[in-house]
């Protein structure tokens, strides 16, 4: 199933491609949804077409830009990390707003989970490259400073399975994390759910949009 979302997205992508210029796309979604594992599948079908020693795409997932877990401290929001005012929204937007120009390598953040922290400069664009693929939660969201890329992106595509299905894969994404069942339900209810919720209510509407739950993934992780 999941196979053909991928071939939708990159037909997609291929009828809209800038000629001259880069192409920009945004694959969103809530947290749980299944974005990180389209997006990532995507770009490497892009790059599978290719014969050339520079990628023909790459990804930029917006997690990287997550807020240093000391700041989060400081301002008491660590149990909110993944909420929109968690992560350097402004200084996102502007990196992206930065990928139009390919006249340079340029280099984002990764955002390593095992680590728990975001690692810099762990993204290497390109300028030769023609496509970049961001992903993340917020990436459509109708709020300042997301709306600022409603230009940018030259396709959006948008992965929202049921609420149902969220909570069932959030609250086994904690129990995976080493949780007991009753505590990653209320972190999934407490702190993931109402995100994904704002996600899924304050989002423009995408180019593609794509209800699929991908239960062929299995154990695979989906973010």
């Amino acid at each position: 199933m999941i196979e053909k979302d991928v071939e939708r997205v990159c037909d997609l992508i291929s009828s809209r491609r800038q000629v001259g210029g880069r192409t920009i796309v945004a694959i969103a979604g809530p947290p749980a949804s299944g974005k990180s594992t389209l997006a990532r599948l995507v770009v490497r079908s892009l790059n599978t077409q290719q014969d050339s020693a520079v990628p023909h795409a790459t990804l930029v997932p917006m997690d990287g830009y997550h807020l240093d877990n000391r700041q989060l401290e400081a301002r008491g929001s660590l149990a909110r990390k993944g909420a929109p005012e968690t992560f350097d929204a402004v200084g996102f937007c502007t990196a992206i707003k930065g990928l139009r120009s390919a006249e340079h390598e340029v280099f984002h953040p990764k955002f390593d989970r095992q680590l728990d922290m975001s690692i810099a400069n762990a993204i290497a664009v390109h300028p030769e490259t023609p496509i970049v693929v961001v992903e993340g939660n917020y990436l459509l969201m109708d709020d300042d400073p997301w709306r600022s890329l409603a230009d940018v992106f030259t396709v959006s595509v948008f992965v929202s399975p049921t609420l149902e299905e969220l909570v069932s894969r959030l609250q086994q994404r904690w129990i995976k994390h080493g949780f007991d069942p009753e505590t990653a339900l209320d972190r999934t209810t407490t702190n993931d759910l109402p995100n994904a919720e704002l996600v899924i209510g304050n989002s423009r509407k995408a180019d593609l949009t794509l209800n699929q739950n991908y239960t062929e993934l299995g154990t695979h992780h989906v973010f």
